[in-house]
């Protein structure tokens, strides 16, 4: 599973071929111990968790990149290597 990218403590990595359980396009946060599977589209939480002030950078983040995040999503689906994106300063 690739590191599109890095901020704040906060890994931002996409699963090849992961739109098996989820089919709805989609990121995984992890920060610590916690972990979330975030919708590229509207930010919401699929799965897990994240403390509320990380959510809001990862958030904020996905709102900036969402063209690049959905480039990433096709290029994973089909097991491609993904291209990584700018961290939120």
């Amino acid at each position: 599973m690739p590191t599109i990218s890095m901020f704040y403590g906060i890994l931002i990595l996409m699963y090849f071929y992961d739109n098996k359980k989820h089919n709805i396009p989609h990121i995984h946060a992890e920060y610590g111990d916690y972990a979330a599977t975030i919708i590229i589209e509207d930010g919401t939480i699929l799965d897990g968790n994240l403390p509320p002030a990380k959510m809001k950078l990862v958030q904020a983040w996905i709102e900036i990149h969402r063209d690049e995040l959905m480039a990433d999503w096709k290029l994973a689906v089909s097991g491609e290597p993904l291209f990584k994106i700018e961290p939120l300063r």
